[in-house]
């Protein structure tokens, strides 16, 4: 049945905007009128409609965005309803209604319409490649085979909800230093570019010989006055610099490998990756797709080129019948001890449980690291600030404090 997109007006003449499936306009339109809306414009939303790529129009996947928390509701929502024993169809018509966010909404209704038409789920799902990742899809495509639906949708729901809590608490960590680092920057463009000209101006007007401290200040002040536009241009510069980089594969490697190389930070990325491809690995195995096909999935959905390329490696070595844990062991990126988990999961067939226990360790030392490196992070900014503000004051108080000894003798 075709779904369409409606805008009506209520009995209270407010305009409102929705969906709906019917065999065809005319039936919208009456549908619409026995719910007590008037229609006003009613068009077919096409049921292969896909994701924008990334060739697409500009900005349009932040338009066309679903925030990942609120697949996670959804898919919790559902996996409710099957295990209530109501059909699949149901259970996505009674999404749509309760849904609020209007993509995921339309992405609903054209689910349900492709499973109505003889799609299976999995399928239904992987037309939305910008909504459902690689790793949603298998996974649901492995439940429906296995007739184990409603399980598999739960863990889903507790691996994307597992991701949603990790980057709370890492935005909640990083969010007080970023703000005092914004406020600093602020203060102290205003102290240089603003205040500061005004005082030194009474020195200059002396015809005084200033000290050196003075001088720098003095240099540095003119400059940002004048070159601030430079400088904005060379950051916003550097950044799409940056972004166009990314966009090559071979811009996207050095990025990643450079990224992995960087003290401290390199170290921290490293773990947040092995702990989401762990994360992952866990999360199709547990649900019953193969090895070799979490692994290529992992492959796809793993936020660094340098990572994926050694899990294609070791997908290459796996076909050819060698463990996982052999691969693994030649790359620089696999600690010990991931390797040797590893190895043990594959001796005793328990890979997945191994793999969550890898991903549940990393997470832990994720949130540590980042409560330690914000812990230190505070006071050393405090400190640059205060140095920073010294300078300006002793370059100022130098100065005055000759003067003063001039006009004592």
């Amino acid at each position: 049945m075709p779904v369409y997109e409606y805008s009506a007006l209520n009995r209270k003449g407010k305009n409102v905007h929705g969906i709906i499936d019917a065999d065809n306009p005319f039936a919208a339109r009456e549908r619409l009128r026995n719910l007590g809306l008037f229609p006003v414009e009613v068009s077919e939303s096409s049921p292969r409609k896909r994701s924008i790529s990334p060739g697409g129009l500009p900005f349009s996947h932040i338009v066309n965005r679903v925030k990942s928390s609120h697949v996670s509701i959804m898919t919790r929502q559902l996996s409710t309803l099957l295990g209530a024993g109501i059909p699949l169809v149901s259970s996505l018509e009674a999404l749509m209604l309760q849904t609020k966010n209007p993509v995921l909404k339309r992405t609903l209704a054209q689910v349900k319409e492709s499973v109505n038409e003889g799609d299976s789920f999995a399928d239904a799902l992987s037309q939305h490649p910008g909504i459902f990742s690689p790793l949603y899809v298998n996974v649901v495509r492995a439940g429906e085979a296995s007739g184990a639906l409603e399980p598999v949708l739960k863990r889903l729901a507790e691996f994307s909800e597992n991701q949603e809590t990790l980057k709370g608490r890492i935005r909640s960590a990083l969010a007080y230093p970023i703000f005092m680092f914004l406020v600093g920057f602020v203060v102290l463009f205003f102290l240089i570019t603003y205040v500061v000209p005004n005082i030194v101006r009474i020195f200059q007007e002396m015809d005084q010989v200033l000290p050196l401290p003075t001088l720098i200040l003095i240099g540095t002040s003119r400059f940002l006055r004048s070159f601030w536009w430079l400088l904005s241009l060379m950051v916003v510069g550097g950044i799409i610099g940056i972004l166009y980089l990314k966009e090559s594969r071979k811009g996207r490697y050095i990025w990643d490998k450079y990224r992995l190389l960087i003290p401290i930070l390199g170290n921290l990325y490293q773990t947040m990756a092995l702990a989401r491809l762990a994360r992952s690995l866990s999360t199709l195995l547990s649900s019953g797709v193969t090895l070799l096909t979490a692994l290529e999935i992992a492959q796809r959905i793993v936020d660094n080129l340098v990572i994926a390329d050694d899990i294609g490696t070791a997908i290459t070595e796996v076909q050819e019948g060698k463990a996982l844990a052999t691969p693994l062991s030649q790359s620089r990126w696999f600690p010990p001890v991931v390797v040797q988990m590893v190895s043990i999961g594959e001796q005793t067939g328990e890979l997945d449980d191994m793999l969550e226990k890898i991903a549940d360790t990393y997470e832990r030392e994720i949130e540590a690291t980042i409560m330690t490196l914000t812990s230190l992070l505070e006071p050393v900014m405090i400190l640059l600030m205060g140095i920073t503000i010294g300078f300006i004051v002793i370059s100022i108080l130098i100065p005055i404090f000759e003067m003063n000894q001039l006009v004592r003798w």
